[in-house]
């Protein structure tokens, strides 16, 4: 099989539905196999996918496992020589798939590739960073973040300097739409499992890197993104109180920053 598409999802079948159904009508003249893998599977999750999606591989979870289990259940049961990863809640664009997977099938060096993403109004959302520093966290997560010093490194960290419409080698790209080759990933490593949600996509691409292979933002094939931030919100101190997925994503930071705290950001 030249191309493993593993879709993941939680909780949403009504964005499911959607995302697989652009994906049966613009990957049409593409051989694939399609996977999806959901987390803590709801009883119209399965039911929809038992009668309506009886070609798709479907692997459903009890429990909400996390982003990267999902992540390496999909691999682990796929066959593609390639490995397009994308959320339930992405809506594939014609020719998207298409472009992406010839692009990376060019170059060798390139191990992992992403679209540009638009929100459903058009909007650009973006999607490839340059790496977190521990005060980037700081700025996003307090009050700090208004001030005008702030705004400045958040402008870097999101590289609102770049115009988003040409190919580049970045630091590190969203999670939500990827595309791997299967050789890249069986030297980097699946996803660190230590992380239950968040940082996996950062700390995956930070590894890319250092085993040689190129993180590429591709542009020229797009796709749009619901994204719905369910840590954010609120204010700092409410969202400490009462977002469970906040604390994920601060202890998923403090992993991450201790696992790289003395190691060199890879060059590109």
């Amino acid at each position: 099989m030249e191309l493993s598409i593993i879709v993941t999802n939680y909780r949403n079948p009504s964005l499911l539905k959607i995302c697989l159904d652009s994906v049966s009508k613009y990957a049409d003249k593409i051989a694939y196999e399609l996977i999806v893998v959901d987390g803590e599977t709801q009883e119209d999750t399965e039911m929809m996918m038992r009668e309506n999606y009886q070609q798709v591989k479907f692997f459903p979870f009890k429990e909400n496992v996390g982003f990267q289990a999902l992540i390496k259940k999909g691999i682990q049961e796929s066959t593609g020589k390639y490995l397009l990863i994308l959320n339930g809640d992405i809506i594939v664009t014609p020719a998207s798939i298409g472009k992406m997977l010839a692009r990376i099938k060019e170059d060798e060096k390139i191990g992992m590739l992403g679209p540009k993403l638009l929100s459903f109004d058009g909007t650009l959302q973006y999607s490839c960073f340059h790496f977190y520093h521990l005060i980037t966290i700081i700025y996003r997560r307090t009050f700090l973040g208004r001030f005008a010093f702030a705004k400045k490194h958040l402008d870097w960290f999101l590289m609102k300097d770049y115009d988003h419409d040409t190919e580049k080698n970045v630091d590190w790209l969203m999670g939500s739409a990827l595309i791997l080759t299967r050789k890249a990933v069986e030297k980097v490593g699946l996803m660190d499992a230590g992380y239950f949600m968040y940082m996996e996509d950062v700390d995956w691409c930070r590894r890319f890197w250092e085993n040689g292979y190129r993180v590429v933002y591709y542009p020229l094939a797009v796709m749009h993104h619901y994204h719905g931030k369910a840590s954010a919100g609120g204010g700092v101190i409410r969202s400490l109180l009462l977002n469970k997925l906040t604390w994920v994503h601060i202890f998923s930071a403090i992993r991450y920053f201790k696992k790289y705290w003395n190691k060199p950001i890879p060059k590109h």
